[in-house]
Formats: C-alpha cells, structure tokens, sequence
C-alpha cells in the first residue's frame, strides 16, 4: 500500500514538471507587422487566412512586411465502392506567399483524407472545418518563418 502511494505521488511529480509546452502556444517575440496582404485563388481559404493574418497587422515595429498570397484548394476522389459512389476524397490546401520585402517565396502545403457522408450537409460543414483548420495551420507555419527570418 505503501509502494503504491509513492509510486503515484512520484508519477504526479514527474509527469507535472516535465516542462512541456506547445511550440505554437505564444509567438511573444514578433518583432515586424504585416502592412498588406494581397490574395489570389480560393476565396473561403483566404477569408480564413485572412482573419488569422490579422492579428499581425499594425503593431508599432519597424519591419513592416508586404505579402502576396495565391491559394489552390482541391478535393480529390481517393476511391469508391463497388456502385460507383465515393468513399473518400483527399482533401488539399497550397499556398504561396511571396514576401516582397526580401522576395522570398514561402510554399506551404496541408492535406488530409476525409471519408465520404451519407449527409452532404455535415460532409460541406466537416469540409468547412477542415479549410478553417488548414488555414490556422498555415498562419502558423509563415508566421513561424516570418519569425525566422
């Protein structure tokens, strides 16, 4: 009884001070502002980049940073059954931006397989949410370059 009560408090202190911390959790250190932001391509992928990108926007830095942003979406049929209805579609998100103040070209790529549903509704919904996902993916990833550089 005893063994087991040290075990457990000795877990509790390990697993509590193991300092993990997610990479994406504060970016405390952005030291530039993103001016402009000019996008090109799918149109609910850039509303949502566009929404995320703007929290970087007019802080009282002297990097200021002027972006082009061109955005491909797809949805690609994987497979289907034997009556010929879809299974599963690849779904796929590309984004270049093009960073005018040094020309530097930043490519970022998302994917994921999402299973055909018997609702069309929840399956557009569920694809909304993937786009919404891919683009904080995204914000992240160039922010984290931006960061970089």
């Amino acid at each position: 009884m005893i063994k087991k009560n040290i075990v457990t408090i000795s877990l509790v202190f390990f697993l509590t001070s193991c300092g993990f911390t997610p990479i994406y959790l504060k970016n405390n250190d952005i030291s530039f502002s993103i001016e402009q932001i000019n996008f090109s391509g799918d149109r609910e992928l850039n509303n949502f980049l566009r929404t995320n990108l703007n929290q970087y926007k007019n802080k009282e830095v002297n990097r200021k940073i002027y972006i082009e942003a061109k955005s491909e979406y797809s949805k690609i049929i994987l497979s289907k059954d034997g009556a010929g209805e879809v299974t599963n579609y690849q779904l796929e998100a590309e984004v270049i931006f093009l960073i005018k103040s040094n020309n530097k070209e930043i490519k970022i790529t998302e994917n994921k397989i999402m299973k055909s549903m018997a609702d069309k509704f929840e399956e557009t919904k569920y694809e909304k949410s993937t786009k919404q996902g891919f683009a904080s993916s995204i914000t992240y990833k160039l922010i984290s370059e931006l960061i970089i550089n």
